[in-house]
């Protein structure tokens, strides 16, 4: 029962800790609520404040800006009023301009109608004078002018005549003068020397004892050197040197650097001379080709054919009246380069032409006729232009100049030519004289090579021994020299010597 009695008191307690406890709630609840009622009033108060302060600020700039648009606006109607007021003055004066215009344009039409009266009367009065003439001379317009002119013409025939020499003369002299301050302008641009071409070359020796082994025994290797090169070994003449006698440069060159490398070495005899001149011979055809590639490259002409390249480095050997050909060649191109700019000509034309004029002296010992027809023929094959080939073919006057760089060419290789210390003709002559003895020793079947030694005194011949025998050669020999006495004119004799050596070779594996 007491337990019972205790459960009540229990809840009972617990009823009155509950309302207790919700009663106290509420009593706090209310008051958080009335603290964040107070805090939002502040805020709306604040912000109500806030947006005061903004709405005046606002208010007084609007009124600002109202203020300066209303001064630009303000300012800007009197600069309309200014710019209206300008217009209307500028308008009125050319209202007052045109109105000057007209006036003058009417006063000059007036003025043009009266010179017209004017016109008309003075034709009128000149159509009388000269029937009143006429009348009175008894001739007509025509016969009387006729017969002024004639006695005008019979009176200052004289000196008609001299005014058109004087301004014939003056204008001669001025052309002259012009051509010669040309010349003279281009011929500076290339002062350069010239040096003659000799028919000797001379090898300096060691000692005297090496002319032994150049000769050999019972002069054997003389005799090989001189028939492999084609020139003239005199050895006794002057101690300590050998010369080289030959009119072919290119053999001459050939001999000598041959000579000096068999007497550096050492070995002087027959097989190696032979081994030697061939290795000398190909050095000098690689020369040949460098020299046409730096002729190119000097004057500046591109796009030549490799083959007309080597042609053309072969004229440094060739001589023209002792003055080099390639050498020759190469002033001519820069001369005409040179004249073709002074007169407005096509330059790069005048250069290849004047390069290349002489190109056919690169084989004119192989080919029949001119060396300019040899020329023509060798520019063809080789795609070279046809205004080049134009401007080359007649600097011999072999054709007519067709075109101005012709003509400039022809007049640059004048003076390359002409001026002095260039060309010396004894020698070109002595030259031709000895090419002439080889051709007419080359012009005989089974003749392998010629060679014209001592100044042209002797011409050694040798025969391919396959095609003659002894007895043929015997003739041969004596064929050649009747024909060298009917063709040729020389001083003195000429002694032909003719060789004929058969070399067997066998190989022993």
């Amino acid at each position: 029962m007491e337990n019972f009695y205790f459960i009540i008191i229990a809840t009972i307690c617990l009823a009155i800790g509950s309302l207790a406890g919700y009663l106290a709630r509420q009593s706090i609840a209310k008051k958080k609520i009335g603290s964040i009622e107070e805090i939002l009033q502040r805020k709306i108060s604040q912000a109500k404040s806030q947006s005061e302060e903004i709405l005046e600020r606002a208010k007084r700039r609007a009124a600002s800006i109202l203020n300066r648009a209303q001064r630009e606006e303000a300012q800007k109607k009197q600069e309309l009023l200014k710019i209206q007021n300008l217009l209307l003055e500028k308008e009125k004066n050319l209202n007052e301009r045109s109105s000057e215009v007209e006036k003058k344009e009417k006063e000059f039409e007036e003025k043009i109608e009266k010179v017209k009266e004017i016109k008309e009367s003075l034709e009128k009065l000149k159509e009388e004078a000269i029937k009143n003439l006429e009348r009175i001379s008894g001739l007509k317009k025509s016969q009387a002018k006729k017969e002024l002119l004639a006695s005008l013409e019979a009176e200052y025939q004289k000196e008609i005549l001299e005014r058109m020499r004087k301004l014939e003369r003056e204008k001669e002299e001025r052309f002259q003068k012009r051509a010669k301050e040309i010349l003279a302008t281009v011929i500076q641009k290339l002062a350069v020397s010239q040096a003659q071409e000799l028919t000797t070359t001379t090898v300096s020796l060691p000692n005297d004892d090496i002319k032994g082994r150049i000769i050999g025994k019972e002069g054997r290797n003389i005799q090989t050197f001189e028939r492999v090169t084609g020139v003239e070994l005199i050895v006794d003449e002057a101690p300590g040197t050998v010369i080289i006698s030959a009119f072919d440069p290119v053999r001459r060159q050939i001999a000598r650097i041959a000579l000096e490398r068999l007497i550096a070495d050492g070995r002087i005899q027959p097989a190696r001379i032979e081994d030697m001149v061939q290795k000398v011979k190909e050095e000098i055809a690689d020369k040949i080709k460098e020299f046409g590639e730096q002729a190119v490259y000097d004057v500046g002409i591109v796009g030549l054919d490799p083959k007309l390249i080597n042609l053309l480095g072969r004229l440094y050997f060739r001589q023209s009246y002792g003055q080099s050909v390639l050498l020759h060649s190469i002033e001519v191109a820069h001369l005409a380069g040179a004249l073709a700019e002074e007169l407005g000509a096509d330059a790069e034309v005048a250069k290849k032409a004047g390069l290349l004029h002489d190109i056919g002296k690169a084989v004119d010992h192989q080919i029949e006729g001119s060396h300019v027809d040899i020329g023509i023929r060798i520019l063809e094959k080789f795609g070279v232009e046809k205004e080049v080939i134009d401007a080359m073919k007649s600097h011999h006057d072999d054709y007519p100049p067709e075109s101005l760089e012709a003509v400039i060419v022809q007049v640059a290789d004048a003076i390359s030519g002409s001026r002095p210390g260039a060309r010396k003709d004894t020698l070109e002559n002595y030259l031709k004289r000895l090419e002439a003895l080889e051709k007419v020793a080359l012009s005989f079947e089974g003749v392998q090579k010629a060679y014209a030694l001592q100044a042209g005194r002797e011409i050694r011949v040798f025969v391919k021994p396959e095609e003659v025998d002894d007895l043929q050669a015997k003739k041969l020999a004596r064929d050649i020299a009747k024909k060298i006495e009917s063709e040729l004119r020389y001083p003195g004799e000429i002694k032909v010597t003719l060789i004929r050596e058969a070399r067997i070779v066998e190989y022993a594996r």
